[in-house]
């Protein structure tokens, strides 16, 4: 008689016990009222379903009761999440099914652990990105009310420094509310077409004074004689741009090159470049460098503004477009950041 593996343990049990049963009921029988050989097998037969119900409802729920228990300490699942018909007596089955919740719930703990750390370093990056304006601020402010108000000359100073504690305050909670917005889908974004060459010159032109202070030379990468028009939100664009223009500023050598270049791709795309040959990023810095706050150099790059937003704004603004953002660089060499557009018609 063949078995499902789950039912073998409580039909071979079973089995034992009828068998044994039968065979102390035969000796008793046959030695004191010499019953035929029918009543013994029908003795045999009540005796062994008998038991392989009882036997196979004990385990079940021995062993679902044992399990659900472990679950319970290690509280990583309610009762609900394990179902009962999941629950079995074969125990190959049992052990993977077992080995399979280990390996998701690693991979959650793991998942977890790398998400609360992150937390845990966005507050502190937040907080110290927020409290050095504030406490400039403050300090300005209680320096006039200890008495420097009184002079003229000293007051418009301080109020002025103080003003531009509360203008970073405020670039740094725009940025965070356009990441927001993004993260959330709560951006719209207005499509149309227009010459991405135009809103490059535009943005070397405004930028062009930050360069001089490095002599950065801002160029393109070749001569475009026609126009390259895109499909994209205009505006957000444009703030790709800048951002990445800016980043390149901040970490580029002095007399250094920053270049922009357009390449068309078969997919219907362009992928638009911004190179420059700075500082250059590590290995181990390049998968974070999209995070908010997260910044290469700690304690160089502050010294240099910006809220430590503006990469995390790109890939949010470029991802919004359904479009990709890649990065190569190698230290001391440089960097190039490279994002997709759609083609305008």
């Amino acid at each position: 008689m063949k078995f499902s593996k789950k039912y073998n343990f409580a039909a071979s049990t079973s089995l034992l016990i009828a068998v044994f049963s039968t065979l102390a009921m035969a000796i008793f029988l046959y030695a004191v009222l010499e019953i035929v050989f029918f009543w013994l097998l029908l003795f045999f037969l009540f005796s062994f379903i008998l038991s392989f119900f009882i036997l196979q409802y004990r385990v079940e729920k021995f062993i679902y009761t044992r399990i659900k228990k472990i679950y319970e300490d290690v509280r990583l699942l309610n009762e609900e999440s394990l179902p009962k018909p999941s629950v079995t007596t074969d125990m190959e089955v049992l052990t993977r099914e077992v080995e399979r919740f280990a390996q998701d719930k690693k991979l959650e703990i793991e998942t977890l652990n790398i998400r609360e750390n992150y937390r845990k370093e966005f507050m502190g990056n937040i907080s110290h990105e927020l409290k050095t304006p504030l406490f400039t601020v403050q300090g300005y402010i209680l320096t006039l009310l200890d008495g420097a108000m009184k002079d003229k000359k000293v007051r418009k100073k301080y109020l002025q420094r103080a003003n531009k504690g509360v203008e970073r305050l405020i670039y740094i909670i725009k940025d965070l509310d356009m990441i927001t917005k993004l993260e959330v889908g709560g951006l719209i974004l207005n499509k149309e077409n227009f010459n991405i060459l135009t809103m490059v010159q535009n943005v070397f032109d405004l930028l062009e004074m930050k360069a001089a202070k490095k002599n950065i030379s801002l160029v393109f990468d070749k001569e475009y004689l026609d126009e390259i028009i895109v499909n994209a939100d205009k505006e957000r664009i444009e703030q790709v741009l800048t951002n990445l223009v800016v980043n390149s500023l901040k970490y580029g050598k002095q007399d250094g090159t920053t270049e922009v270049g357009v390449e068309s791709l078969a997919n219907n795309k362009f992928l638009i470049r911004v190179t420059d040959n700075g500082e250059g990023i590590s290995k181990e810095n390049l998968p974070r460098i999209f995070e908010r706050f997260y910044r290469v150099d700690k304690s160089g790059s502050r010294k240099e503004g910006g809220s430590g937003l503006g990469l995390s704004i790109v890939k949010h603004i470029v991802e919004a477009h359904n479009e990709k953002i890649y990065v190569e660089s190698q230290l001391a060499i440089g960097s190039e950041f490279s994002f997709t557009l759609e083609k305008g018609k």
